[in-house]
């Protein structure tokens, strides 16, 4: 699977996860995948996150030690191979690897062990997140696979797990668990009762097992894992022998003289419900928590309130659950929304306000009675902001630096001093952008004429021109053919090679491909008829 720096598997398509942690891995594993969509299933829906799990009372469990529950629960069929040996080599080599993250764990793990026995699924399937994201929840993967089973953005759609600006499902404690365990329990439904070709199914897609299962039928090998396995990706080869290597380390880490942790067969949380949109500080505050820790058990929450539209539930522990609870049911307020007053300036736009302040356009337009997207320089907006200070609300603190500059298509502010015949036709062709959005950017009616020397804001990636005087500029977007060369485009168009490299962001050293596109400013008056 993925090296750490970087352990993480999408769900149906695994990619490398960039996370907090910086432990290393196995090195020869490296995720690439796809997204599929879920296999159809017509078996009753999981019991897992959709409803609180009842605490229990230790002194009846069956086991005191969640290690040794899940001992008891491990029914992967074993199997002697050289790929499940390399693994279990590593994880023996690095026994405070496999400790540091066991010790992640214990916030899940017991939840999703209730929820793996309420369904009559292998208790191997525990260790999954391991193998996924090293329990940790605010993994993200270069392929955006977020949260401990690594679920990427379309396949999190079809499992009907909420994303949007306040809350993402994906990194959701209960719903990702709820969701993953659907999705396994659907591949091994698909794959009758085979558990290794489902997990293999959990990394590659249900498809990507299918074709494999295919390839060996025609060649006449078996259609288990272990016959199908040269025909699946790399990747899929080393994920299902890696968790095959944690279960049967779990199952006797004494032969391997490694030492697990004693992790208590007790839940970690308890769920509270808010009835509300609440301040992430302040109901940590409440609960005599670190913000820190609040976020741990509630990562789906994305900034500094959970989503007003719900879920309206904290994740809590049990010793703090109380003061919590008794504080909502209080009647107090934990929305912890204070207002601020913001004077657009020239340029300004709602989506770009939005960034700004870690807000939505949506939620700009709901405070300020604003039906569409219009907003002029000297108008007072009212945007929302969170009771603290940004950096008070800990592990979110990076996530929202990240990116605050600029829209995430990679738009960024640019000014343009008006010349002589310019129109915001003309400036807007120049960025690549429309009139109706130069207008809005600028205060100004589409109709409005120019005045000589002013400046206006552009948001745009795109590269501009500048002209001089007598110069009428065209920006012309011209697709490379066969044979072409930057010499022989720049003398057709009486441009420079060095503007060509500049305005495409071009290394001289690098040939240009047929189909690709380049950008020009070319002076009208300086071409051949």
């Amino acid at each position: 699977m993925g090296a750490f720096l970087g352990l993480a598997v999408s769900l149906s398509g695994c990619q490398t996860a960039t996370v907090v942690p910086t432990d290393a891995e196995p090195a020869d594993a490296v995720p690439s995948g796809r997204a599929e969509a879920p296999v159809p299933s017509g078996r009753p829906p999981i019991v897992s996150g959709s409803r609180p799990l009842q605490p229990t009372d230790p002194s009846d469990a069956a086991h005191v030690d969640l290690i040794e529950r899940i001992r008891t629960g491990l029914v992967l069929p074993p199997a002697s191979d050289s790929a499940i040996d390399r693994e279990l080599d590593w994880y023996v080599a690095n026994a405070d690897y496999l400790n540091r993250v066991l010790g992640r764990s214990e916030r899940y793990l017991h939840h999703i062990v209730e929820a793996l026995e309420q369904n009559g699924m292998p208790l191997d399937l525990a260790l999954l997140p391991i193998v996924e994201s090293a329990y940790d929840p605010f993994a993200l993967s270069a392929g955006q696979a977020a949260g401990l089973w690594q679920i990427i953005p379309g396949t999190g759609r079809e499992l009907g797990l909420k994303q949007n600006w306040w809350y993402d499902g994906r990194r959701d404690v209960l719903e990702s668990t709820d969701a993953a365990l659907r999705y396994l329990s659907q591949l091994e439904q698909q794959f009758e009762g085979d558990w290794l070709l489902a997990v293999a199914g959990y990394n590659a897609g249900g498809g990507g097992v299918s074709r494999a299962l295919r390839r060996a039928a025609a060649d006449g090998r078996p259609t288990d894992f272990w016959g199908i396995r040269p025909y699946l990706r790399e990747e899929t080869r080393t994920y299902v022998p890696r968790l095959m290597a944690l279960a049967r380390l779990v199952a006797d880490p004494a032969r391997y003289g490694v030492a697990l942790p004693a992790i208590e067969n007790e839940p970690y949380f308890q769920v509270i419900e808010t009835g509300g949109q609440v301040d992430m500080a302040l109901a940590a505050q409440i609960a005599d928590m670190s913000t820190d820790e609040l976020y741990l058990l509630n990562p789906g929450v994305n900034h500094w309130a959970t989503d007003p539209d719900g879920p309206h539930r904290l994740l809590v522990p049990f010793d703090g659950a109380e003061d919590l609870e008794a504080a909502l049911a209080s009647g107090d307020s934990l929305a912890g929304v204070h207002w601020i007053r913001h004077t657009v300036g020239a340029g300004e736009t709602l989506s770009h306000l939005a960034i700004e302040y870690q807000t939505t356009a949506d939620v700009l337009r709901q405070a300020n009675g604003i039906a569409g997207d219009l907003i002029r320089a000297g108008q007072g907006l009212m945007v929302p902001q969170p009771t603290g200070a940004s950096d008070g609300y800990g592990l979110l603190a990076a996530a929202l630096a990240e990116g605050a500059d600029y829209p995430a298509n990679g738009e960024r502010r640019q000014t343009y001093v008006i010349q002589s015949g310019d129109s915001l036709w003309s400036v807007a062709r120049r960025y690549g952008v429309t009139v109706t959005d130069l207008a809005q950017w600028n205060a100004m009616s589409p109709q409005d004429i120019l005045d000589i020397g002013r400046e206006l804001v552009v948001w745009s990636d795109s590269p501009v021109f500048v002209p001089t005087a007598n110069q009428r500029i065209r920006r012309v977007t011209y697709t490379v053919r066969q044979g072409d060369s930057l010499y022989r485009i720049s003398t057709q168009f009486r441009v420079s090679v060095a503007d060509l490299l500049q305005w495409n962001n071009l290394s001289p050293e690098r040939y240009l491909q047929p189909g690709q596109q380049l950008i020009l400013f070319v002076d009208v008056t300086n071409q051949s008829t």
